[in-house]
């Protein structure tokens, strides 16, 4: 599917893909598999279900590019839309389950930017990530985890801008509270 040493833009492998072509969408595949996992995994902590998921949503997309295409619309932001379709995806396997209760995990850091900056996610980390309110885990995975901008993750989230800037400082405060509870 390279051209010379060159992969083809996202905007033709998305055209060849919804042409059909199985080794576009397939490098399509690869370049989003493992951000849409992490997005997944974080927003459920279930190894299995995240797995489920990802494959749906790589799925949806497959059979959805067709359809896009052959209506004269783009998409315009291919990585926003497969972050849609998870977020989507996420939010229904939420309406259909109850929540899960988490088991107590050792701690040791209680400041959430150190261990962002220090790019560790530990154990402590990971659980107080899943006692947030799913806006709030989502926006933390996205900005954070996943390192998606501001705009990107507005775009994915459908709010504003300035909406998930003031989500974002919610959930790191949430994410104080939570982290220094668990140190006292």
């Amino acid at each position: 599917m390279t051209v010379g040493n060159s992969v083809p833009s996202e905007k033709r492998l998305l055209v060849l893909a919804a042409q059909g072509n199985k080794n576009a969408f397939g490098l399509l595949y690869e370049r989003y598999l493992d951000e849409i996992y992490r997005f997944v995994y974080f927003s459920l902590n279930d190894q299995w279900e995240a797995e489920d998921i990802t494959e749906n949503v790589f799925l949806k997309s497959w059979e959805q590019l067709p359809i896009i295409y052959t209506n004269d619309s783009q998409i315009n932001n291919f990585r926003a839309w497969l972050y849609r379709i998870a977020r989507n995806q996420i939010i229904d396997l939420f309406r259909s389950k109850k929540p899960v209760v988490l088991e107590d995990l050792p701690s040791d850091e209680t400041s959430p930017e150190k261990i962002f900056a220090e790019n560790k996610l530990s154990d402590q980390l990971i659980k107080a990530i899943m006692q947030l309110e799913p806006n709030y885990r989502q926006i933390i995975v996205l900005r954070f985890i996943n390192q998606i901008s501001h705009k990107e993750a507005a775009q994915i989230m459908q709010l504003g801008y300035s909406n998930v800037r003031v989500i974002q400082h919610r959930a790191l405060k949430t994410l104080r509270v939570i982290l220094s509870e668990e140190v006292s």
